[in-house]
């Protein structure tokens, strides 16, 4: 088991498919004691949140654990104590520590000196525990993610990322479509095909979403990004996600976000509420993903 959840690439494929039905249980109901009972488990926020942070608190409660919430104003990672001071003083206290930051160095070096697991809530290169709620999504509606084609269309972010990891390791096969210079690397495009099938990438929104089973999209401008928003509107034009890119879909294509949304931008205002979008079901089932890896890591600790 791993010690730590930093990436996709962090689980083998053994245990996403783990994660997967434990979360399929957790959603219809079922119940699998209190791997946390007992345990206290800090939460790190370098950066604002609404559905990471409620459902982190929520799965932990739910798990017999307790949370301590920590933001950047009591913790000021570097500022106020070096990460590694933070690390070396949890340590003391709780069994597992949350962190959602602003520099994945910083989880690395967290993990680094703490002997208890951290979990990636959120960082600059990878956001894990969404996508595992997004293939637990996709699974849940199609019944399964062998051959699933997702077309992410806009930034190859954090999101994009480990989305395309958790994709490929399952059995899906991933299309990107950015603009140019907002385009994986060839170490992104190695690490998925490393996981299954190479992506499929392209600088064509057309091209991705043809026969697609999932379109996929993120903001165009992420937090901390705000001085570049105007010059990525103009990029990002022909990128949103609307309904002439339904009809180039399959039929039944589902339709994701991992919000928040800035409707006008990367989708038009109501996309949300489309028949065929289940966004609000992919940020319900953060919850039940990252409750099961709260008790896989909680297992191995």
């Amino acid at each position: 088991m791993p010690q730590d959840f930093l990436s996709i690439n962090d689980l083998t494929d053994t245990e996403i498919a783990t994660i997967l039905d434990w979360s399929d249980a957790y959603r219809a109901g079922q119940s699998s004691g209190l791997p946390l009972e007992g345990r206290s488990v800090a939460m790190l926020f370098e950066k604002p949140s609404l559905r990471t942070k409620v459902s982190f608190d929520v799965g932990i409660y739910e798990l017999g654990g307790h949370s301590i919430y920590l933001g950047k104003d009591e913790i000021d990672m570097d500022g106020r104590e070096p990460v590694e001071d933070v690390a070396s003083v949890l340590d003391q206290f709780v069994s597992m520590i949350v962190a959602r930051v602003n520099s994945h160095r910083s989880l690395e070096r967290l993990a680094s000196r703490a002997s208890v697991p951290v979990i990636n809530a959120l960082s600059d290169v990878e956001h894990p525990c969404q996508a595992l709620a997004d293939v637990q999504t996709v699974r849940y509606k199609l019944g399964h993610l062998d051959g699933v084609k997702i077309a992410y269309v806009g930034d190859a972010n954090n999101c994009a990322l480990s989305l395309g990891l958790a994709c490929a390791a399952t059995g899906g096969r991933f299309a990107i479509a950015s603009p140019e210079g907002y385009t994986f690397g060839d170490a992104e495009i190695a690490s998925i095909a490393n996981r299954g099938e190479a992506p499929q990438v392209t600088n064509d929104p057309r091209e991705a979403v043809d026969g697609a089973d999932v379109i996929y999209t993120d903001a165009w401008t992420s937090m901390g990004q705000e001085a570049e928003s105007a010059q990525r509107k103009a990029d990002f034009q022909g990128f949103q996600v609307n309904h002439d890119f339904l009809l180039r879909a399959n039929p039944r294509a589902l339709v994701m976000h991992p919000m928040p949304v800035h409707y006008g931008e990367e989708m038009p205002p109501g996309m949300l509420d489309h028949p065929q979008s289940v966004a609000y079901l992919q940020a319900g089932n953060r919850l039940h993903a990252q409750k099961a890896v709260l008790r896989l890591l909680a297992a191995g600790d």
